[in-house]
C-alpha cells in the first residue's frame, strides 16, 4: 500500500473546519468561521440558475468570461480611478485563495522570503510553503494593531522577495491608513519588492473611513498584484469567485499557473456574479450599513461582558482580549466555550507562525459578526 506524503501533514485540518465541526457536535452558536448565515440577493442566484438551465455549463475561458472581467475592471475604476485592461490585466480564479496560491507559485522561488503582517489568514503559511519559501511575520502591535517603518526594515534580508498586505485586515478589522500604506510602498520600492494585496473585504469599510489601495500610490501599480473576491461582498462564500488585477507581465505568469490548477472558475457562477456587479450603488451602501449595525451590536455586548478590543474599522471580525475571564491558552479556552457556553470562536494563535512569542496569540479570540442580529444576541446571551 502506498504511504501518503508527509509534506503537508504539518498543516492538519484548518482551524475553521475544526471549530465549525465542534460547534455542530455541541449544538453551539457558530461565531467562528467567517461565512454569513444568510445569502446574497436572489437576483444573483436567479442569474446563475438561468445560466445552468441555459447553455453556460461548459468550460469558460481560463481567464474568466469576458463580460465578468470587463465588469470587474469597471468597478475597480469606479471606486479607485485605477484603469485595468480587462483583456490582459484581469483574471478570474476559483476564489481568492486559489489566486493567492497561484501568486506564490508564479513569483516566489524556493528560499525566498515573503513578509506579511501577523496575525494573518491561515492560508498564507501554506501558500509560502507550497513555493518552498519562508513567511516572515511583522507582528502588529497590540492593542491598536499598528506597525512602524522600523518593524518592516527589521524583517528585511537579501532573500526578501515580496510583501503580502491584507487590508481591510483579517482578523483584526484594521483598515491601514494612507500613511501606513505609504510606509509599505516606500519599503517595497527601496528594496525592489513585489507587493501582493489581499483586498477581499474591500467593500466592508465602516464609518465612512477612506480605504487606500496600494496600487493607487505612486510607483506601485506596476509592482502590485491585487487579489480580491466576490464572496464577502455578495454573501456567497460558497461560490468561490475571486479575481486579480495586475500589469500584463505579471498577469501572464498568474494565468500560466491558474490554467494548470483549476483551469477556470465555475461558468454559471461567473454569469451570476455578472448580475451581482450590475447591482446599483445602493446595494453596497446598504451592505456596509447592515454590517456596521451588526458590528456595533456585538461590540456593545462584548464591552458589557468585559472584553477589551480595538473596534474594527472593516471586515466582519472582532479580536478581543479574554484575559479577564481565563488564563487558559486560547485554543483550550475556545474549546471550553464550545462545551460550557455553546459558543464557537477562533483562537488567534493560529494566525501566527510563532504564537508562543506574542501575548496576542495567547489570550485573544476572534468573533465573526457576519450573522443575523438574532444569532449575535443568542451568542452574547450564552456568554453572559
Amino acid at each position: 500500500m502506498a504511504m501518503p506524503s508527509a509534506k503537508w501533514s504539518r498543516f492538519g485540518t484548518s482551524i475553521f473546519s475544526v471549530m465549525t465541526m465542534a460547534a455542530m457536535r455541541n449544538g453551539s452558536i457558530n461565531l467562528a468561521q467567517g461565512f454569513p448565515n444568510f445569502d446574497g440577493p436572489d437576483a444573483i442566484k436567479d442569474a446563475a440558475i438561468a445560466a445552468i438551465r441555459g447553455n453556460s455549463n461548459q468550460y469558460a475561458h481560463s481567464h474568466g468570461i469576458p463580460k465578468l472581467r470587463e465588469l470587474l475592471a469597471n468597478r475597480m475604476n469606479k471606486v479607485s480611478k485605477l484603469e485595468y485592461n480587462s483583456e490582459n490585466e484581469v483574471t478570474v480564479f476559483s476564489g481568492a485563495t486559489e489566486a493567492l496560491f497561484c501568486a506564490f507559485q508564479a513569483f516566489i522561488n524556493p528560499g525566498d522570503e515573503v513578509i506579511t503582517f501577523a496575525p494573518f489568514f491561515d492560508c498564507y503559511p501554506a501558500g509560502a510553503f507550497s513555493a518552498g519559501a519562508k513567511l516572515v511575520e511583522v507582528q502588529l502591535c497590540i492593542p491598536d494593531w499598528t506597525f512602524t517603518a522600523n518593524d518592516l526594515e527589521s524583517r528585511w534580508t537579501p532573500s526578501t522577495k515580496a510583501i503580502l498586505v491584507n487590508t481591510p485586515h483579517n482578523p483584526t478589522g484594521r483598515v491601514f491608513t494612507k500613511s501606513e500604506m505609504e510606509i509599505i510602498a516606500n519599503f517595497a520600492i527601496k528594496h525592489d519588492l513585489l507587493v501582493i494585496t489581499d483586498e477581499v473585504y474591500e467593500e466592508l469599510v465602516y464609518d465612512d473611513l477612506p480605504f487606500t489601495r496600494m496600487a493607487t500610490l505612486p510607483g506601485m501599480r506596476e509592482r502590485t498584484v491585487v487579489i480580491s473576491s466576490t464572496a464577502k461582498t455578495f454573501s456567497l462564500t460558497g461560490w468561490k469567485i475571486g479575481y486579480t488585477f495586475a500589469p500584463p507581465e505579471l498577469t501572464r505568469e498568474l494565468r500560466s499557473v491558474h490554467q494548470f490548477t483549476v483551469f477556470c472558475a465555475a461558468t454559471p457562477l461567473q454569469v451570476g456574479i455578472c448580475a451581482a456587479l450590475e447591482l446599483s450603488d445602493n446595494y453596497y451602501k446598504t451592505l456596509r450599513l447592515d454590517y456596521q449595525e451588526r458590528r456595533d451590536f456585538l461590540c456593545a455586548g462584548l464591552h458589557k461582558l468585559g472584553f477589551k478590543f480595538h473596534k474594527p474599522e472593516g471586515t466582519y471580525f472582532v479580536v478581543a482580549d479574554y484575559s479577564h475571564l481565563s488564563k487558559l491558552p486560547d485554543t483550550e479556552f475556545t474549546l471550553q466555550l464550545i462545551e460550557t457556553k455553546k459558543v464557537a470562536l477562533i483562537p488567534t494563535s493560529v494566525f501566527y507562525t510563532n504564537p508562543r512569542d506574542t501575548a496576542a496569540g495567547q489570550h485573544y479570540v476572534r468573533f465573526a459578526f457576519c450573522k443575523d442580529l438574532g444569532t449575535l444576541k443568542a451568542g452574547l446571551d450564552n456568554l453572559a
